[in-house]
């Protein structure tokens, strides 16, 4: 095997395939990036068992072969050299890479040990790159962290023809993003569970790009499989078992308060009054006469409170949220302005976006988030 191939082109396909590097490997081997060098392209492949990514892109090949290579090593080394043609010689079991003065010398695994990765399902449907991954972000944020409870962790995947529905919890708090797309099939409908980490890393990774192509197995087939595809890169992944909780109905159809308040001053406020305490503390808020009062801690300890001018609509309400949760709500609804809606002290709020003050509501994503009890 014997190629030389572009330094920046290398590194965008080693830095998505290394996002399936097995962390803790049942063998060696799946610590390792395949490198095929073969029809005037590499195509580079890597998996943990759970998801599979590969990248494929044109180099100027010399001599064909196949080989598998330490992945963290070979990707820290792509990135710290310059920016210029690098060579790849496998030379016995050992891979000598070069670019200008700079010589590396990689040992190879045994190839013959890898596993077989899964084929990408035939495309479901296409979706803009940032629409897709703005919306994974606004809802990958409220799904649960504990691997204990794994149907949390994941994103629900709703596809009812050219609508996608994604949704995600952790009890404490719900996020529902509703997005519009181009399905291969105009009245195909699924649904599908992914690992939140899975979906939002993917989707991250491939803004820049056009669009996504996302596809997703027949509920049928053996391997329960979901994947994505974009400009010579793909990454497969199994989706979670379990059922995904009903959510629909915690979404309030009656209000008794509404607060129309800015975003960058209410996040502002919330971060500071927050200081003094941790993120397992209830920050206090009271909504009143077109003010909203921030409160936090009590007795010997640290305080702090701060006032800011809202617009107050309906009955005055005093109600305690988690901060982190609360600016995590924040910042994912993405506008200028947010609408929380409430009713009751010891119900669910709704975080909703208006881009403008007089404008409509943005109902596509909704935010809801649960109150927590303090002392009085």
């Amino acid at each position: 095997m014997k190629f030389t191939v572009e330094q920046s082109v290398l590194v965008d396909g080693v830095n998505w395939v290394s996002r399936s590097l097995s962390t803790r490997p049942i063998k060696t081997e799946l610590l390792g990036i395949v490198i095929n060098a073969t029809n005037e392209e590499i195509h580079l492949s890597a998996s943990d068992l759970e998801t599979a990514s590969k990248a494929h892109f044109p180099a100027e090949i010399k001599e064909g072969g196949k080989v598998l290579v330490p992945g963290r090593l070979l990707a820290e080394i792509s990135r710290s050299l310059p920016n210029k043609a690098i060579t790849f010689i496998l030379e016995g079991t050992r891979v000598l890479v070069t670019s200008g003065s700079a010589k590396f010398t990689l040992p190879t695994l045994s190839i013959d040990e890898y596993p077989k990765l899964p084929e990408l399902p035939d495309t479901t449907g296409v979706i803009a790159s940032d629409l897709f991954s703005t919306a994974v972000a606004q809802v990958a944020i409220a799904a649960g962290r504990d691997d204990s409870l794994p149907t949390l962790t994941g994103v629900h995947v709703e596809i009812n023809e050219d609508t996608v529905t994604l949704a995600a919890t952790d009890r404490y708090r719900l996020a529902v993003r509703e997005l519009q797309w181009q399905p291969s099939t105009p009245s195909f409908s699924t649904t599908a569970l992914l690992r939140a980490r899975t979906i939002a890393d993917a989707a991250k990774s491939l803004t820049g790009t056009k669009s996504v192509s996302l596809s997703f197995a027949a509920a049928t087939s053996n391997d329960r499989l979901a994947g994505f595809a974009s400009d010579g890169r793909t990454m497969t992944s199994r989706m979670l078992d379990g059922t995904f909780p009903p959510y629909r109905h915690l979404l309030p159809q009656e209000v008794t308060t509404t607060a129309l308040i800015e975003v960058a001053t209410l996040l502002d406020s919330v971060k500071r009054v927050a200081l003094v305490t941790d993120k397992t503390v209830p920050l206090r808020l009271n909504f009143s006469n077109n003010t909203l009062s921030l409160e936090a801690g009590a007795g010997e300890e640290a305080q702090a409170t701060e006032a800011i001018e809202i617009l107050l609509t309906g009955e005055d309400i005093s109600i305690a949220f988690n901060p982190v949760f609360l600016a995590d709500g924040l910042t994912a609804v993405g506008t200028k302005f947010v609408q929380i809606s409430f009713t009751g002290a010891n119900k669910p709020a709704i975080l909703m976006g208006k881009s403008d003050k007089d404008g409509g509501l943005i109902e596509n994503y909704r935010y809801l988030l649960m109150p927590m009890r303090y002392a009085s």
